[in-house]
C-alpha cells in the first residue's frame, strides 16, 4: 500500500511495480489536481525522470528551463546558465502528477483516487509491534486494506505521521507559501527560459513562466501568527510584485487568474519510527521549504529509495531496513540540505542579504556557482 500519489508515492510505486510487487496506490484526491509550487523541475531531477524512462512527456510538454535569473537588494541582478548545456523544464504539477501516476499504473499499480486513509492500523501482539494496514474512510464507514508493507508519501500533512505521532511543526523556521498563477506578464530581459529568484530580507519569490501563457508566481514569508497579510494572500502577493522593481512593470496589466494558494507553516519534523511494515517517503518523511527548487528531486529520488527498502524487506525481513533507508536518504540529501540551510539563513537576515548582494555584484561566478548547485547539476 501507498498512501499519496504525489511524485515521491507515484514513483515508489512505480518502482516497485516493476520489479514483481502488487501495488495500490491511494490518494485522497481525484487527479488531476493542482498543487502549489515553483513548478519547475531542475537538471537533476529531469535526469532522474530520464533514468526512469519517464521524462518524454516532461521534455515535450515543459517549458525550457536554461538557468536561473537571481536578483538581490540595491538592484543586483545574475543571469546564470546551468553548465555543459543542461536545462530543466517549466510544468504544471497537476501534469507532471498526473504523467507520474499514469506510468505507475502502466507498469501494474492498482490507482484508487478519492480514498481518504484514517490512520494505520498498528498491530502489538506478536513479538515487534508492526503496521499491518490502513483504515479508509467510506461513506458507510470505514474500511480496513490489509498490506504487508505501507509507504506513507501522504504529504507534509501526513495524516499517517501525525495519526501516529511523530510529525510536528517545529516552533522554527514557521514560513508560509503563496502562490497563484497571472497571465499577461511581460516576458523578462533575460527571456522565458530563465527561471527567476528574487532574494530579499526575510522573504524570497519565485517566478516561472509555464505553459498555457501562464505565469507562476510563488512567494515565501515568515508568519509571525498575528493579521500579516495572510488573511487576504491576494493583496499580499498583489502588493509584493508591485513593490518588486524588477517585476511591477511586468506585471502591471497581468492579471491573477485564480484565487492563490497557501500553505504552511512548511517545516515539518518527522521521527521516523522503526515499525515493520511501514516507510515514509516524501514530505511526510520531513520538510522545510527546498528555496532552490529540489523538492521535486527529493520527492522522486525518495520514492526511489523507499521502494528498494521495501523490496528488501520483502525480500530478507525487516532487520536493518529502515536504518539502510536513513543512511541512504543522508547520503543523497543531507549535503543539499545543508546548502538549503545556509541560503534560509543568509535570506533572513538583512546584513546578509546585503553582503551576498555586494559579493555578487563583485563576483558573478560565484553566484553562477550557486546556480548550478542549485539545480543539482552535479547529478546530471
Amino acid at each position: 500500500m501507498i498512501v499519496g500519489a504525489g511524485p515521491a508515492g507515484a514513483t515508489a510505486a512505480l518502482v516497485l511495480a516493476r520489479a514483481g510487487a502488487r501495488v495500490r496506490l491511494v490518494d485522497r484526491s481525484s487527479f488531476p489536481r493542482d498543487k502549489l509550487c515553483g513548478d519547475t523541475i531542475n537538471p537533476g531531477t529531469l535526469a532522474e525522470l530520464d533514468r526512469l524512462g519517464v521524462s518524454a512527456d516532461v521534455r515535450r510538454r515543459g517549458l525550457r528551463v536554461d538557468g536561473m535569473t537571481v536578483t538581490g537588494g540595491g538592484g543586483v541582478v545574475i543571469n546564470a546558465c546551468y553548465p555543459r548545456g543542461l536545462c530543466g523544464r517549466a510544468l504544471l504539477r497537476r501534469d507532471l502528477d498526473a504523467m507520474l501516476v499514469r506510468h505507475a499504473v502502466d507498469a501494474g499499480v492498482q490507482f484508487e483516487p478519492s480514498v481518504a486513509v484514517r490512520s494505520a492500523i498498528v498491530d502489538s501482539a506478536g513479538r515487534r509491534t508492526a503496521v499491518v494496514g490502513l483504515e479508509a474512510g467510506e461513506s458507510r464507514g470505514p474500511i480496513r486494506i490489509d498490506a504487508r508493507i505501507t509507504i506513507a508519501a501522504d504529504g507534509r500533512r501526513s495524516t499517517i505521521g501525525f495519526g501516529l505521532g511523530v510529525a510536528r511543526h517545529p516552533p522554527r523556521p514557521r514560513r508560509w507559501a503563496i502562490g497563484a498563477y497571472y497571465e499577461g506578464v511581460a516576458a523578462s530581459a533575460s527571456g522565458p527560459a530563465f527561471g527567476e529568484m528574487h532574494i530579499r530580507s526575510e522573504r524570497y519569490v519565485g517566478v516561472a513562466p509555464v505553459p498555457g501563457g501562464l505565469t507562476n508566481v510563488c512567494l515565501v514569508r515568515p508568519s509571525s501568527g498575528g493579521d500579516d497579510g495572510l488573511r487576504d494572500p491576494a493583496a499580499l502577493l498583489a502588493s509584493t510584485v508591485a513593490r518588486e522593481a524588477a517585476l511591477a512593470d511586468r506585471f502591471a496589466n497581468a492579471r491573477m487568474v485564480a484565487p492563490p494558494a497557501v500553505l504552511g507553516p512548511l517545516a515539518i519534523d518527522t521521527a521516523v519510527p522503526e515499525l515493520d511494515g511501514l516507510l515514509f517517503a516524501g514530505d511526510a518523511a520531513g520538510f522545510i521549504d527546498p528555496m532552490t527548487g529540489d523538492g521535486l528531486r527529493f520527492a522522486i529520488r525518495g520514492g526511489v529509495l523507499a521502494a528498494e527498502a521495501a523490496l528488501q524487506a520483502l525480500a530478507h525481513g525487516w532487520h536493518g531496513v529502515h536504518r539502510g533507508l536513513a543512511s541512504a536518504r543522508r547520503r543523497e540529501f543531507a549535503g543539499k540540505q545543508r546548502f538549503n540551510r545556509v541560503l534560509r539563513s543568509l535570506v533572513a537576515s538583512p546584513l546578509a542579504v546585503a553582503a551576498a548582494s555586494a559579493g555578487a555584484r563583485l563576483a558573478p561566478p560565484i553566484l553562477r556557482a550557486v546556480v548550478a548547485r542549485a539545480g543539482d547539476c552535479d547529478l546530471a
